[in-house]
C-alpha cells in the first residue's frame, strides 16, 4: 500500500508547530492516547460495541480507527518493510480515505463483534510501542514530515475524543433505561440562577482578516488567511438558553412553516421533530438526557442538540439571524484570553453550563466551549485553498459541499484543540453533537 504524505513546506505548516522537539511530540502523543482510554474507563464491555445511528460509531471503532491512522500514515509509510498488526484492520478501520482502499460501511460498524474489545486495546498497545521508535530514530531529513503527520494524528484523535463522548451519549439515550455514562457528576456545579437579559455587542464592519495565522497547528481548511468585507453587525453576548428556546416551542414554532427553510420544514414533518434531541416530556415536565443521566431541564443552560434548521428557524422567530462564519471569528478574536478557555472537555462538566459573568467584564461570552455554534455560512474552501496531496487531501476538502460551518467548540472539545479559526462542519439536519445557537443582527 502506498500512502502519499505531505511534503511541501507551505502545506506542512498546516499540521505542525515549527521546530517541535522529538520528546515534546512524544509526550503529546502519549498524553493524547492516554486521555482517549481514560474516557473509556467508565464503560462496560457491552458499551463498546453498539451503534444506534448511522452518524454514530461504536466506542471500539473510535479506539481502533485512531490507531489505524498512526499505523497507516506513519508506521506503514516510514518504517522500512513494515508489516501491519493485522491486514484486515486496513479495511475494517478506514473511515473515508478512498486513496487508501476499500472500507467497511459506516452504518454497519456496530455489526462487528470481532475483533474483540480486548484485541483492540492490544492493537493500541502495539502501535503505542512502535511509535516512539519511529519518532526517536527517524533521520532529520524526514523528521519534518513525521512530525507534521504525528501532530495531525494527535489532533485527529482529539476530534475522536469528542465524537466518542457524543456517540456514547446517543447510545445511552437510545437505551430505554437511560443509563448514565458515569456514576456521579465530576464537573462543575450547575447554577440554577437566571441567565439574565440577552445583551448585544456591536462590531464595526470593514475589511477583516480571517483564517489561521501564525506558526501553531491548524487544519488545512483554516488556510489561507484572507480578507473579507463585513457590514456593521451586532452579536448576542451569550448563547440562547433552554428557557428561551422553550418560548419558541410554546409559541408553536415547530408547527409554523413560515419560520423554516423549505428543506427544514420538510425535515420537521418527515422526522416528526418537536423538540431538541435528548429532550423528553416526563409527565408534563421537560427533562434532558446528559452523560450523567436524565435530569430536569435547567432553563438557564444553553440550548443544545439542535440542528441548523432549528437554529435558523429560532433566529427567524426572534427576527434575528445566525452570524456568518467571518462575523463569529472577528468577534471571537476580541475575547480576552482568560475567557477564551470556556467550558471545554477539561472542565469535566460534559454538559453546557449557564453563563457566568466575570466581575466587570463585558461580552461576548461563551464563545468557546459549552456548545458548537451554528453559523449561516456554507462550508466552502477559502480563496486560494488547496487540499494536501495524496490520501490526506481527503481529510477536509472532500466535504466542502452541502454542509454548514460551526464555531467555538463544545463541552466535549479538548481545550488545546480549539481556536478562533477552527472550522467544524455538519449537514444542516445533524444534531447529535453538542450544537447550539448564538444570534446576530445587522446594524
Amino acid at each position: 500500500m502506498s500512502i502519499t504524505v505531505i511534503t511541501d513546506a507551505p502545506r506542512r505548516e498546516a499540521v505542525q508547530s515549527q521546530g517541535v522537539e522529538r520528546q515534546t511530540l512524544l509526550e503529546a502523543y502519549r498524553d493524547t492516547r492516554a486521555q482517549t482510554e481514560r474516557l473509556c474507563a467508565p464503560l462496560e464491555i457491552e458499551d463498546f460495541v453498539i451503534q444506534t445511528s448511522p452518524d454514530v460509531s461504536p466506542a471500539k471503532w473510535h479506539l481502533a480507527h485512531t490507531t489505524w491512522f498512526f499505523e497507516t500514515f506513519l508506521l506503514s509509510s516510514f518504517v522500512p518493510a513494515y508489516r501491519p498488526v493485522r491486514e484486515e484492520y486496513r479495511y475494517l478501520f478506514n473511515s473515508y480515505y478512498q486513496a487508501v482502499g476499500p472500507r467497511h460501511a459506516r452504518p454497519q460498524r456496530g455489526f462487528i463483534s470481532r475483533p474483540t474489545v480486548k484485541e483492540i486495546f492490544t492493537y493500541r498497545a502495539e502501535i503505542d510501542q512502535r511509535m516512539p521508535d519511529l519518532l526517536n530514530s527517524i533521520p532529520e531529513a524526514k523528521w519534518g514530515d513525521v512530525a507534521a503527520l504525528t501532530t495531525l494524528g494527535i489532533h485527529h484523535e482529539q476530534q475522536h475524543q469528542e465524537l466518542l463522548l457524543t456517540d456514547l451519549k446517543h447510545n445511552f439515550w437510545t437505551n430505554p433505561l437511560k443509563p448514565a455514562y458515569r456514576t456521579s457528576a465530576e464537573g462543575a456545579e450547575q447554577s440554577a440562577g437566571a441567565a439574565g437579559i440577552m445583551g448585544w455587542i456591536p462590531f464595526a464592519g470593514g475589511v477583516h482578516a480571517v483564517g489561521h495565522h501564525g506558526s501553531g497547528f491548524c487544519f488545512d481548511n483554516e488556510l489561507p488567511q484572507h480578507r473579507v468585507y463585513l457590514e456593521d453587525f451586532e452579536l448576542a453576548d451569550r448563547l440562547v438558553t433552554n428557557g428561551e428556546y422553550l418560548e419558541f416551542m410554546d409559541a408553536g414554532g415547530y408547527r409554523e412553516p413560515k419560520y423554516w427553510l423549505s428543506d427544514g420544514w420538510d425535515w420537521v414533518q418527515r422526522e416528526m421533530i418537536s423538540a431538541p434531541l435528548h429532550w423528553t416530556d416526563e409527565r408534563g415536565s421537560w427533562h434532558v438526557f446528559t452523560l450523567d443521566g436524565l435530569k430536569e431541564l435547567n432553563p438557564s443552560e444553553p440550548v443544545c442538540h439542535v440542528s441548523y434548521y432549528e437554529a435558523e428557524a429560532y433566529a427567524a422567530w426572534r427576527s434575528r439571524r445566525l452570524p456568518t462564519e467571518a462575523e463569529w471569528e472577528v468577534a471571537a478574536l476580541t475575547v480576552e484570553q482568560s475567557r477564551a478557555q470556556g467550558n471545554l472537555l477539561e472542565s469535566s462538566a460534559l454538559h453546557p453550563l449557564p453563563m457566568s459573568h466575570p466581575s466587570g467584564a463585558v461580552g461576548p461570552f461563551q464563545m468557546f466551549g459549552d456548545v458548537w455554534e451554528w453559523t449561516n455560512s456554507a462550508y466552502l474552501p477559502y480563496p486560494g485553498y488547496k487540499a494536501a496531496p495524496g490520501a490526506l487531501g481527503e481529510y477536509n476538502g472532500k466535504f466542502m459541499s452541502g454542509q454548514m460551518v460551526l464555531k467555538g467548540g463544545s463541552c466535549a472539545t479538548p481545550r488545546e484543540h480549539i481556536r478562533a479559526s477552527y472550522r467544524n462542519f455538519f449537514q444542516p439536519d445533524k444534531r447529535w453533537q453538542f450544537t447550539g445557537i448564538r444570534l446576530a443582527a445587522d446594524l
